[in-house]
């Protein structure tokens, strides 16, 4: 029963994202293509073949964080504050997928790294969890002692943990990420919630627009808010398990 709820959930996932996306896929497709032909065109001198290995060229230059500006290229993916934000993204396993190692060295140390870190990173999750539910639970047996309250005192408690979590891990980083990024609330809301919960589809990623300039602070204290707000989630998912159970 509880596979065919599974499977069923699933399949209705499916279907609703089929339904709400192919139509926007498809017109994205023939857009691309229209313009595609209206450029070679309107600029006979261009060749198919050759326009198509530019414009490979160009997107994988872009997966490895190289953009062009003009004349020049832009880097910096691969700097000491990039570099400590893939770490946080491969070791939470988030893994947004827009930045990977591209030498044979750097993905070996990749896996060796990720071996030894995803348990780390479990581990020190586990302990902010417990801290936070300690703390929940040391305000509630004081507001009991104080006001005599019994089932009372642990709702409010917890009630005030989750409004305080969700202020904030999952609402106020939201109008960061619209200073920071030029995205909109809606935008910044969806990547706060897909980076927490590791999913990470990589669609939306801090700190990868080339025409923005940021300051040094912003993606360590994106890293901290990633570490501290994984373990407010994975207490609120244990919650859903438990009542799913």
């Amino acid at each position: 029963a509880l596979l065919v709820a599974y499977v069923g959930y699933v399949g209705l996932g499916a279907g609703v994202l089929q339904a709400l996306e192919r139509p926007a896929e498809v017109r994205a497709a023939q857009h691309l293509l229209q313009e595609h032909w209206e450029l070679l065109a309107n600029h006979t001198c261009l060749r198919g073949p050759a326009l198509q290995r530019l414009v490979q060229g160009i997107v994988q230059a872009y997966k490895s964080g190289i953009t062009l500006q003009g004349n020049t290229t832009s880097l910096g993916r691969w700097d000491f504050s990039g570099s400590f934000f893939f770490s946080i993204s491969a070791i939470t396993t988030i893994g947004y997928g827009n930045l990977s190692p591209s030498t044979v060295a750097g993905r070996i140390f990749c896996i060796l790294f990720a071996l030894f870190g995803i348990p780390l990173n479990l581990v020190l999750l586990n302990e902010i969890g417990q801290l936070m539910l300690l703390g929940v639970q040391r305000c509630a047996r004081h507001l009991e002692e104080v006001f005599h309250w019994q089932k009372k005192a642990s709702l409010l408690i917890k009630t005030c943990a989750l409004v305080t979590g969700l202020l904030l891990f999952l609402l106020l980083p939201p109008l960061l990420f619209s200073d920071k990024e030029g995205w909109s609330y809606e935008e910044g809301f969806y990547y706060s919630f897909i980076t927490l919960s590791t999913i990470g589809f990589g669609d939306y990623v801090i700190g990868m627009n080339p025409d923005r300039t940021y300051p040094g602070w912003y993606k360590n204290v994106i890293s901290l808010w990633i570490l501290f707000g994984m373990a407010w989630l994975a207490l609120i998912i244990k919650f859903c398990i438990n009542f799913l159970e």
